[in-house]
This record gives structure tokens, sequence and C-alpha cells, in this order.
């Protein structure tokens, strides 16, 4: 890892970006979220979701009847928020907002309910890549026979995702690898298509071909993610070191195409999105170079997950938000609480084995959550060497 890039004292996982350019002129939402508010009671949703809808509408107009708590960030409408919502239709705004609000709010307010606010799922733990700033460096991990290495079954993925329907609108596809190196992944995508309204996948683009752009439009995925970090060849191929910028340009381009031309209709967002670390051009210059290719161009802010084992233990005690905010399944079905630990040390079982919703509240994750409360991280590693609160 380049000594150049610092590691700075805390990550803070609450709106980790450090930037965005939205391609479009966003809406003014608010007057449609009090007409959405008025209309809860037979939005179709459990007196539980629409007590924490009605939370999300009142917090988001500044209508609440509760004080604000002292360092409670209230809950607001991004501006990322207010795009993913005008994308949809305006019944599903509730849904929306329940997802929303408990992925903002209960990390926060350390409120674990039945499911996760969000469940990344890995495809693949392979990359083709080598990016300075990601474990893939780390040989103790793409190493073949130390069994961190594959790409996730059909099957395993379907048993996933049948849990998550109607406990989870946020599905995120990427963790550790590059998704796109499954060859499952339009099967994969396909079975999803439709259940979620939060679905995204990230990938480097690199095998953006052809038919990975249709399995990705004809499935509606919601949010697509492009990782790229700068706006030429020489500063992309330093950082993302196996990737070839003009390559990858061309496949984005491609992406573009298609769905301006074949599907006129599809609300898919794109994002062009980098990791902000030394050497990375400013917002201006990546949006001029690529605002014509995506609906939004971001940095987001570098955590120095790429050698998290080696790393001094620090004094940290401030809990880590994404113990209440998200769940990890690896391809082979492990599930871990965070990906800082990517070699699965905190590990709390597997989803070929038992439910999630069991796993999300077990001993074994909750007894991580105790400790971070008590202001404990130095008993669990590897969060004595990680920066994310």
């Amino acid at each position: 890892m380049s000594a150049s890039l610092p590691t700075p004292p805390v990550y803070r996982k609450h709106d980790s970006f450090v930037g965005m350019r939205h391609h479009r002129l966003l809406p003014d939402v608010m007057a449609r979220l009090r007409l959405v508010r008025e209309r809860l009671t037979g939005a179709g949703l459990s007196p539980y979701q629409e007590g924490i809808a009605r939370a999300a509408c009142d917090e988001a107009l500044g209508e609440a009847d509760t004080p604000s708590v002292v360092g409670l960030q209230p809950f607001t409408l991004h501006s990322y928020t207010v795009e993913e919502l005008s994308r949809l239709d305006e019944a599903q705004w509730p849904r929306y907002l329940v997802y929303r609000y408990r992925y903002d709010m209960f990390p926060q307010l350390r409120r674990v309910d039945g499911f996760p606010p969000c469940l990344q799922i890995e495809p693949a733990s392979v990359c083709n890549y080598r990016c300075v700033f990601c474990f893939q460096t780390d040989h103790a991990f793409t190493k073949r026979t130390n069994d961190y290495m594959g790409t996730m079954s059909l099957e395993t993925f379907k048993r996933v995702i049948d849990q998550a329907v109607g406990s989870c609108e946020a599905i995120t596809l990427a963790s550790r690898g590059e998704p796109l190196l499954c060859r499952q992944l339009p099967q994969m995508l396909a079975y999803a298509r439709g259940k979620f309204l939060a679905l995204k996948l990230n990938t480097n683009a690199s095998q953006l071909d052809e038919a990975a752009c249709h399995a990705i439009l004809e499935a509606e995925v919601n949010t697509i993610v492009f990782s790229v970090d700068a706006a030429d060849a020489i500063t992309y191929e330093r950082l993302r070191v196996g990737g070839r910028f003009d390559e990858v340009r061309v496949n984005i381009e491609r992406f573009h195409q298609i769905r301006a031309k074949q599907y006129p209709c599809s609300r898919v967002i794109t994002r062009v999105s980098g990791v902000k670390v030394p050497g990375t051009p400013d917002l201006d210059r990546m949006a001029s170079v690529w605002d014509g290719l995506v609906d939004q161009v971001a940095f987001v802010a570098y955590n120095p997950w790429e050698n998290t084992y080696e790393r001094p233990v620090n004094d940290l005690t401030t809990p880590c938000s994404d113990l209440w905010r998200r769940m990890f399944v690896w391809w082979n079905g492990t599930v871990n609480p965070c990906d800082v630990d990517y070699r699965s040390t905190l590990s709390v079982g597997n989803a070929n084995e038992q439910p999630l919703s069991e796993l999300w509240r077990s001993e074994a994750y909750m007894r991580i959550r105790e400790k971070h409360l008590a202001a404990q991280r130095s008993q669990c590693a590897p969060c004595n060497r990680c920066t994310v609160v």
C-alpha cells in the first residue's frame, strides 16, 4: 500500500459521500411527501411499518413532535435519496421511507428489529483488479488455498433473496470482489427483479459487455455504481491496478447507449463513484468527463481497509454503526457483520444453515453490539484496529 494514502482518524459510515453531482435537476418532493403522509394508513403497511414511515415523513418535513436527541442527526432527504424517490411510483414511497429510515436512523438509535436494513450479497469474492486501496492486495486473502475465493451458487442466492423479500428493500450486490465475474449473475438479477426498491449493483465495469448491460437493465436494478476514481488513464491505472481506463469508458458508454435506445423508460440510476485519495481529480474534473454518460458522479471517503489486520490497535470507543445497518453474505453463505473484517474473523454463521433473521439477532451478533455499546471495541478483533463508526 502506498504511504501516500493517510489513515483518517475516523471513518463516518453515515453518509460517507464527500461530494456528488447530479446530471439532472432534482425535484422538490416535500409537497408530495405531505400527501404521502396523509395516505399512509391505506398504503398496505403493517402498523409497525406505518409508524416508521410516519416518523420518516415527520422528521424529513421538520414536523416531528418529539424533541431532537443531543448528538442524533435527524432523518433528512439527501440529494441522492430525493433522486431515488423521484424514480419510484408515489405508491412505493411508504415502503421506501421505511427502508431509508431504518437504514439511516436505526444505527444511531442502536435499534435492532427482525431483519437488517440492508443486505449486502457477494456474488463473487474474486476480482480481476488489485486496487491500491482494496483488500484484494492482501495475498493472504487472495491465495486460493485459503478458501476465501469463489462465486456464489444460484441456489444460495435464491435462498437469501427469498428470506429478504418483504423484510428488506436494500439489496447490494457487491462486497469483496467483482460481481460480473460470477457467471450466474444474469440469472441472479432476473430472480431479484421487481422484489426490492433499492437493488444496487457495484462493478468496476471491466466486464460490462452487451449481455451484461441487458441483464442489468431487464432486471430493473435501481442503482448501478461504476467504480471509477479518475478522469484520465494515467491516474485510473495507477489506482485501479489491472484495469484499462479506455476499455472501462467504452463499456460505460455502451451501457448509456443501450439504456437510451432500448430502455428509454428505465428508472435505473447510474453513478460513477470513486474513492477520494491523494491524486484523484476534483469533482468538477470528474463531472466534465463523466456527466454525459451517468446520472451521478461522486466520491466517497477513503477507508483504510486494505490492511485491517496489520494496522495498529487504536483507542476508538465509538460503536460501529454498521452493526445496526447492514449484514454481509459472502459467496459461500458465510454471514459477517462487516467487510472491513474481510477474512471473516467475526462471522456469526452461514446462510445455508440458519435463517438470516436468526443470525441478525443471534447471540454472537448481539455480543459484538454489546461490546461496542460498552466502549469495549478493544475486545473485538479486528474492530480494535478499525476506524469505522
